[in-house]
Protein backbone atom coordinates (compact mmCIF):
# COMPACT_ATOMS: atom_id res chain seq x y z
CA UNK A 1 0.00 0.00 0.00
CA UNK A 2 1.32 3.73 -1.05
CA UNK A 3 0.46 6.11 1.26
CA UNK A 4 0.62 9.24 -0.28
CA UNK A 5 0.01 13.06 1.26
CA UNK A 6 -1.44 15.55 -0.75
CA UNK A 7 -0.86 19.17 0.62
CA UNK A 8 -2.90 21.62 -0.80
CA UNK A 9 -4.33 25.12 0.90
CA UNK A 10 -7.91 24.57 -0.73
CA UNK A 11 -10.34 22.56 0.82
CA UNK A 12 -12.00 21.93 -2.85
CA UNK A 13 -8.68 20.55 -4.58
CA UNK A 14 -7.79 18.41 -1.60
CA UNK A 15 -10.91 16.81 -1.38
CA UNK A 16 -11.37 16.37 -4.99
CA UNK A 17 -7.63 14.27 -5.44
CA UNK A 18 -8.26 12.49 -1.93
CA UNK A 19 -11.10 11.21 -4.15
CA UNK A 20 -9.28 10.02 -7.16
CA UNK A 21 -6.64 8.30 -5.33
CA UNK A 22 -8.99 6.77 -2.86
CA UNK A 23 -10.49 4.88 -5.66
CA UNK A 24 -6.99 3.10 -6.17
CA UNK A 25 -6.73 -0.51 -4.14
CA UNK A 26 -2.78 0.65 -3.84
CA UNK A 27 -2.96 3.70 -2.69
CA UNK A 28 -3.84 5.24 0.95
CA UNK A 29 -4.47 8.88 0.92
CA UNK A 30 -4.94 11.56 3.36
CA UNK A 31 -4.50 15.76 2.46
CA UNK A 32 -3.77 18.19 4.48
CA UNK A 33 -3.05 22.07 4.12
CA UNK A 34 0.46 23.88 4.33
CA UNK A 35 -0.23 24.35 7.96
CA UNK A 36 -0.47 21.16 9.14
CA UNK A 37 1.24 19.27 6.53
CA UNK A 38 3.75 18.33 8.97
CA UNK A 39 1.79 17.08 11.95
CA UNK A 40 -0.15 15.36 9.11
CA UNK A 41 2.84 13.95 8.04
CA UNK A 42 4.63 12.48 11.21
CA UNK A 43 0.90 10.45 12.21
CA UNK A 44 0.81 9.51 8.49
CA UNK A 45 4.42 8.62 7.61
CA UNK A 46 3.48 8.69 3.68
CA UNK A 47 5.91 7.54 1.23
CA UNK A 48 5.28 10.41 -1.45
CA UNK A 49 3.58 13.34 -0.55
CA UNK A 50 1.96 15.46 -3.22
CA UNK A 51 2.19 19.71 -3.39
CA UNK A 52 1.25 22.18 -6.11
CA UNK A 53 3.97 23.99 -7.33
CA UNK A 54 2.48 27.10 -7.94
CA UNK A 55 2.65 27.58 -4.17
CA UNK A 56 5.54 29.25 -2.33
CA UNK A 57 5.62 26.34 0.38
CA UNK A 58 7.37 24.04 -2.52
CA UNK A 59 10.42 25.01 -0.68
CA UNK A 60 9.82 26.33 2.45
CA UNK A 61 9.94 23.21 4.29
CA UNK A 62 13.59 21.09 4.65
CA UNK A 63 12.45 17.63 3.14
CA UNK A 64 9.51 18.62 1.21
CA UNK A 65 5.96 18.50 3.51
CA UNK A 66 6.45 14.71 3.60
CA UNK A 67 9.73 15.00 5.84
CA UNK A 68 12.34 12.43 5.64
CA UNK A 69 12.79 9.57 3.61
CA UNK A 70 9.28 10.88 1.90
CA UNK A 71 9.59 11.77 -2.38
CA UNK A 72 7.93 14.69 -3.42
CA UNK A 73 5.52 14.67 -5.82
CA UNK A 74 5.18 18.89 -8.10
CA UNK A 75 1.99 19.20 -9.61
CA UNK A 76 3.12 22.03 -11.97
CA UNK A 77 1.53 24.23 -14.66
CA UNK A 78 3.33 24.52 -18.53
CA UNK A 79 4.73 27.82 -19.30
CA UNK A 80 5.91 28.54 -15.90
CA UNK A 81 9.31 27.54 -15.64
CA UNK A 82 10.31 29.09 -12.40
CA UNK A 83 8.14 26.47 -10.87
CA UNK A 84 9.93 23.54 -12.21
CA UNK A 85 13.08 24.95 -11.26
CA UNK A 86 11.93 25.64 -7.86
CA UNK A 87 10.83 21.95 -7.82
CA UNK A 88 14.18 20.96 -8.94
CA UNK A 89 15.65 22.78 -5.48
CA UNK A 90 13.13 21.26 -3.19
CA UNK A 91 14.69 17.79 -4.82
CA UNK A 92 11.08 16.98 -6.51
CA UNK A 93 11.21 12.95 -7.47
CA UNK A 94 8.18 13.65 -9.29
CA UNK A 95 7.29 16.11 -11.71
CA UNK A 96 3.34 16.08 -13.93
CA UNK A 97 2.00 18.88 -15.40
CA UNK A 98 -1.67 19.50 -13.82
CA UNK A 99 -3.30 19.68 -17.08
CA UNK A 100 -2.15 15.79 -17.02
CA UNK A 101 -5.25 12.71 -17.35
CA UNK A 102 -5.38 10.90 -14.06
CA UNK A 103 -3.89 7.53 -15.12
CA UNK A 104 -0.59 9.46 -15.89
CA UNK A 105 -0.38 10.95 -12.24
CA UNK A 106 -1.27 7.52 -10.70
CA UNK A 107 1.56 6.28 -12.86
CA UNK A 108 3.63 8.83 -11.56
CA UNK A 109 2.75 8.21 -7.79
CA UNK A 110 3.58 4.43 -8.28
CA UNK A 111 7.19 5.28 -9.90
CA UNK A 112 7.79 8.00 -7.56
CA UNK A 113 6.97 5.70 -4.74
CA UNK A 114 9.32 3.12 -6.02
CA UNK A 115 12.01 5.45 -6.02
CA UNK A 116 12.09 6.67 -9.82
CA UNK A 117 12.31 10.00 -11.14
CA UNK A 118 9.13 10.97 -13.32
CA UNK A 119 8.91 14.13 -15.41
CA UNK A 120 6.11 14.57 -17.67
CA UNK A 121 6.97 15.15 -20.94
CA UNK A 122 4.36 17.65 -21.36
CA UNK A 123 7.25 19.79 -19.41
CA UNK A 124 10.13 19.27 -21.64
CA UNK A 125 10.64 22.46 -23.30
CA UNK A 126 9.82 24.26 -19.51
CA UNK A 127 12.40 22.08 -18.40
CA UNK A 128 14.99 23.68 -21.00
CA UNK A 129 13.43 27.31 -19.77
CA UNK A 130 13.90 26.67 -16.26
CA UNK A 131 17.76 26.18 -17.00
CA UNK A 132 17.81 29.83 -18.70
CA UNK A 133 15.94 31.87 -15.93
CA UNK A 134 18.60 35.06 -15.98
CA UNK A 135 18.06 35.98 -11.94
CA UNK A 136 21.16 35.01 -9.31
CA UNK A 137 19.32 34.29 -6.24
CA UNK A 138 20.30 37.39 -4.53
CA UNK A 139 18.13 38.94 -7.58
CA UNK A 140 15.22 36.81 -6.85
CA UNK A 141 15.35 37.91 -2.77
CA UNK A 142 15.54 41.85 -3.75
CA UNK A 143 12.32 40.72 -6.24
CA UNK A 144 10.43 38.77 -4.01
CA UNK A 145 10.43 41.49 -1.66
CA UNK A 146 9.54 44.23 -3.73
CA UNK A 147 6.64 41.99 -4.60
CA UNK A 148 5.31 41.96 -1.69
CA UNK A 149 5.77 45.57 -1.09
CA UNK A 150 8.54 46.19 0.73
CA UNK A 151 10.25 49.58 -0.67
CA UNK A 152 14.15 50.19 -1.48
CA UNK A 153 15.26 51.36 2.06
CA UNK A 154 13.34 47.92 3.54
CA UNK A 155 14.89 46.10 0.94
CA UNK A 156 18.04 47.16 1.81
CA UNK A 157 17.21 46.51 5.38
CA UNK A 158 15.91 43.00 5.09
CA UNK A 159 19.07 42.17 3.23
CA UNK A 160 21.70 43.74 5.00
CA UNK A 161 22.47 46.22 1.73
CA UNK A 162 22.83 50.11 0.81
CA UNK A 163 19.85 51.38 -0.77
CA UNK A 164 22.68 51.33 -3.90
CA UNK A 165 23.09 48.46 -4.28
CA UNK A 166 19.39 47.70 -3.55
CA UNK A 167 18.92 50.05 -7.20
CA UNK A 168 21.61 48.52 -8.90
CA UNK A 169 19.97 44.99 -8.50
CA UNK A 170 16.46 46.11 -9.52
CA UNK A 171 18.27 48.00 -12.42
CA UNK A 172 19.94 44.34 -13.02
CA UNK A 173 16.57 42.63 -12.74
CA UNK A 174 15.18 45.11 -15.14
CA UNK A 175 17.49 44.53 -17.64
CA UNK A 176 17.62 40.80 -18.02
CA UNK A 177 13.81 40.27 -17.27
CA UNK A 178 13.22 43.21 -20.30
CA UNK A 179 11.47 44.99 -17.75
CA UNK A 180 10.17 48.83 -18.13
CA UNK A 181 10.35 49.24 -14.17
CA UNK A 182 10.11 47.47 -11.02
CA UNK A 183 6.18 46.76 -11.19
CA UNK A 184 6.94 45.39 -14.70
CA UNK A 185 9.40 43.09 -13.48
CA UNK A 186 7.66 41.56 -10.87
CA UNK A 187 4.43 40.52 -13.45
CA UNK A 188 7.37 39.26 -16.09
CA UNK A 189 8.88 36.99 -13.44
CA UNK A 190 5.50 36.10 -11.41
CA UNK A 191 4.46 35.01 -15.30
CA UNK A 192 7.73 32.87 -16.00
CA UNK A 193 7.18 31.49 -12.27
CA UNK A 194 9.93 32.44 -10.83
CA UNK A 195 8.26 34.52 -7.87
Amino acid sequence: MIRVLFVHDTWLMRSALTALLSDEEDIEVTAAPWNKAPGRARAFRPQVCIVDGDTSGTTELPNGPGGPGCALLVLATACRPGVLRRAVAARALGIVDKDTPPGRLLRAIRLVAAGQRYVDSSLAADFLQAAEMPLTARELAVLTLAAGGASVPEIACELHLSNGTVRNYMAAINRKTGARNRVDAIRISQGAGWL
